[in-house]
Parts: C-alpha cells; sequence; structure tokens
C-alpha cells in the first residue's frame, strides 16, 4: 500500500477519535442532569397557602363552656377554609420552602393581636357535640351574653320547669340528667266504697316520656356515677305540658317513673286521660286505705 495513504487514514482515525473525545466533553452527562433536575420538584412548589382555623382541642359535648384547654389554632389550606370558620384574621401565609416549614411557621402565630385562641370563643358555650381537631362554627356555638345552658341545650318551643324529688320519688337516685320518665300524680280522693275508715288516693300518670334536664345544678353525671340524688329535676316540657304539671304539683306530690331508653323515640306529652281504674286496699295498724290506679 501506498505509505502516503496509509498516513492519511491514521490521521483521518485519530482526527475522528479526538473529535469523539471533544464532543463528549462538550454535551456529555448533560442529558442525565437535566433529567434528574426535571425529576426533582422546585422547592415550595406543592406547598399551599394556610391560614389558621379555630378548632375543638378535645370532644365536646353539649353544654361545654370553653376555656383553655378546649380549642387551638390548627393551619389549615387557605383555599379550604369556608366562610362559616373561625380564623385569626391574618392574611394566608404563602409557604417559601416547602408545606412542612409553612404549617410549621402558620402554627407558631397567636393571631387576634397575641391574644391565645379561647379569646375568640370567651364564655361561649357548646350548642351541639364537637370533635376534637372539628373546626368550630358559629351554628355549633352560644356566645357570652346570648344565653345560659338551659336556653341552648331547650328544644325549639320547650320550656324547663322544675318539679321536687327525693330518692324515693326519683327511682332511687337511678335517673340521670338526659334519662326520659313518666310524671305520675298521687292525691287524695273522696271515698267511693262507702267505708267509714280510711281513705282513697289517686295516682296517675300525668305526662309521659319526658326528658330530664337537670337534677339540682347537674346536667351530667359525674364520670363512672350511676345513681345522682337530688331534691329537684328540671324537666323539658312544652307550653301544654307545664300546665298539666303545674296542676299536677298543685293538687299533690309528684313522682318520675324510669323509662327504658329504647322508649327514646315513643309517644311523649301529656297522658291521654281515662276513666278506668283498678282500686287497691291497703291495711295498716287496722286502718284500710284504698288507692285507685289508672292505666
Amino acid at each position: 500500500m501506498n505509505p502516503v495513504r496509509i498516513i492519511i487514514v491514521l490521521v483521518a482515525a485519530v482526527s475522528a477519535i479526538g473529535l469523539a473525545v471533544l464532543m463528549q466533553k462538550a454535551v456529555g452527562g448533560k442529558p442525565a442532569k437535566a433529567a434528574a433536575v426535571a425529576s426533582a420538584p422546585a422547592p415550595g412548589l406543592d406547598a399551599k397557602p394556610m391560614t389558621l382555623v379555630l378548632v375543638a382541642k378535645r370532644d365536646l359535648s353539649i353544654g361545654a363552656r370553653l376555656g383553655h384547654d378546649d380549642v387551638e389554632w390548627k393551619a389549615w389550606p387557605a383555599d379550604a377554609v369556608s366562610p362559616v370558620y373561625i380564623t385569626n384574621g391574618a392574611a394566608p401565609v404563602e409557604p417559601a420552602n416547602g408545606a412542612a416549614k409553612a404549617v410549621k411557621t402558620v402554627g407558631d402565630a397567636t393571631g387576634l393581636g397575641g391574644a391565645a385562641p379561647e379569646a375568640a370563643v370567651e364564655g361561649a358555650i357548646v350548642r351541639d357535640p364537637l370533635l376534637a381537631g372539628e373546626p368550630i362554627v358559629p351554628r355549633k356555638i352560644v356566645r357570652g351574653g346570648e344565653g345560659g345552658y338551659l336556653s341552648v341545650v331547650l328544644s325549639p318551643g320547650a320550656r324547663a320547669m322544675a318539679v321536687p324529688v327525693t330518692s324515693e320519688t326519683a327511682a332511687g337516685g337511678f335517673i340521670l340528667p338526659g334519662d326520659r320518665v313518666d310524671v305520675l300524680q298521687t292525691r287524695d280522693a273522696p271515698n267511693t266504697e262507702g267505708a267509714s275508715t280510711g281513705k282513697q288516693v289517686m295516682a296517675e300518670t300525668v305526662l309521659q316520656n319526658i326528658r330530664v334536664l337537670a337534677l339540682d345544678q347537674s346536667t351530667t353525671a359525674d364520670k363512672d356515677a350511676k345513681t345522682i340524688v337530688a331534691a329537684t329535676a328540671t324537666l323539658e316540657v312544652r307550653p301544654a305540658e307545664a300546665e298539666a304539671l303545674t296542676r299536677a304539683k298543685a293538687s299533690g306530690p309528684v313522682t318520675l317513673a324510669l323509662r327504658a331508653y329504647t322508649d327514646l323515640g315513643g309517644p311523649s306529652g301529656v297522658a291521654a286521660p281515662t276513666q278506668d281504674s283498678t282500686v287497691i286496699r291497703i291495711n295498716r295498724g287496722g286502718q284500710t286505705s284504698s288507692i285507685a290506679v289508672r292505666q
């Protein structure tokens, strides 16, 4: 082979190899690096503006008065805040370096010019049960000055009336706030049996399936308490029931009969009058008494 041709081929091969090396150094690794950059999310890309919302710190029952240990501020996505939520009034915080940092930053705020969270609902009473972490909305609370406990828990159109009770007339103390009772009245009646001695006592159901609001000033039973011995029971009644209960109290002592829990949805109100009665005669120390019990 011609030596000149061999030299030309070798120079061309070396040139090609050199060009390939230069090209690799110039553009080598860039596609992989670009892919890596594309796969990594930009800082704060998935983070959302956050707002402080007032929520229940623990489960709250009806009648609870809100205090320091009951409420707290919680970071909430600004686009998910309902108009009825109670917020701290500050503008939503736009996170700069990721959602985690944003939540921490917002959670450190106090709002209301540095006031504690309970200042937003100071003196408020729970109208409907609240669960831990649930946003507090105005319809579930009654703010201070808008009424006390009984006016909160009373059903629309209902009244609260108190009747004197003892352990004997309140099922031995086993009646608790929230239970349902029948109200029975006992009174002296003319003796229709013609006996020269003894007396006749009439007993009848005045009201049925009535809700007990409180016993004395206790609106809930203590934890694990099974009985409450009280001097007064406060009942929830309608206007017509209140009139019947007032007449019954004026005519004689009343007794509360505890109803089963399953009777909650049963008929409630003034018991239908009936003339059917059963007379029971009791002989004590030679003196006979008759008790007429209406069914």
